[in-house]
């Protein structure tokens, strides 16, 4: 599952916007393998608070690394802000390709979450890795 957010995103708003995409499309929770987002948000609070909480992986993945990936819904305000088209679909993308033989398929492109009475702004895609 790819991941971006503001530095303002509560551990809250994250885990509604988990939720909330896991639910919409019927996905299990269970199988999610961990987070992937950009190498800046590594230390970010609210994310490692998510990952402890659901002992969930995270991955980190430059710019660069980012850049290289096509994505569906790139945006310009990312571009700007980052460096690179995509972090939630991308990193998605990157972090379930290192475990298939195949590569990987992006189920559920970038879902952004907005909630009145928690800060910041939340960016969810999920990425499945192609097994033969």
């Amino acid at each position: 599952m790819g991941i971006g957010f503001q530095r303002s995103s509560s551990p809250q708003l994250i885990a509604i916007a988990i939720e909330e995409v896991f639910q919409k499309n019927l996905l299990d929770e269970s199988a999610i393998a961990g987070i992937a987002t950009i190498d800046t948000k590594a230390l970010d609070i609210a994310l490692g608070e998510i990952c402890q909480l659901r002992n969930w992986l995270l991955q980190t993945f430059s710019a660069k690394e980012l850049a290289t990936v096509a994505v569906p819904n790139p945006s310009a305000i990312i571009t700007k802000a980052t460096g690179t088209r995509s972090v939630a679909e991308a990193a998605a993308i990157l972090a379930a390709a290192k475990n298939a033989q195949l590569g990987a398929k992006l189920l559920v492109p970038k879902n952004i979450f907005r909630l009145s009475a928690l800060p910041g702004v939340v960016t969810v895609a999920v990425a499945e890795a192609m097994q033969p």
